[in-house]
């Protein structure tokens, strides 16, 4: 995989992947800032980072995690292939998921978010593109309340 197509942590706890990459990739590789990230791009990718956050803050407090720790504790990749590192893995919209050959995929809808499924043997998370449009606070803590079931912010 080349160095393009990953950002963030060698060892996340979460790796969002998704079918573009932000300007200033090539800077950002050096020195992953969410803050950098969202100022060379538009606000989609705020959007992006902060949903990011959002998921993955291990307490309600995402903006703090986001400003200051997202890309050591997460990653982007941009690949269409599954990082093989231990970690869950977070596809965000069925176009971007029709990239990927993932055998023995098995998702379980989340109870009420029905575009919103999780396969917890694979740690894989399959979500509409994350867009506040499409991931509501109000999904994003259904998202939270299943990880959290998975142990996804007690395992680091």
């Amino acid at each position: 995989m080349s160095n393009t197509d990953y950002l963030g942590s060698p060892c996340p706890s979460l790796v969002l992947y998704l079918p573009h990459r932000p300007n200033g990739l090539e800077e950002l590789l050096q020195i992953p800032d969410a803050g950098m990230l969202m100022d060379n791009n538009s606000n989609h990718w705020r959007k992006i980072v902060t949903l990011l956050a959002k998921v993955a803050s291990p307490t309600a407090e995402w903006r703090g995690f986001r400003d200051r720790e997202l890309f050591q504790r997460t990653a982007l990749c941009f690949a269409p292939r599954l990082m093989d590192i231990s970690a869950w893995h977070w596809i965000g919209g069925k176009d971007n998921l029709e990239r990927f050959n993932i055998d023995g995929l098995n998702p379980v809808p989340l109870q009420g978010t029905p575009t919103v499924a999780i396969d917890s043997k694979r740690q894989i998370l399959l979500t509409p593109y994350p867009d506040y449009r499409q991931l509501s606070n109000a999904t994003v803590s259904q998202i939270r309340a299943a990880l959290d079931l998975q142990g996804f912010y007690t395992a680091r």
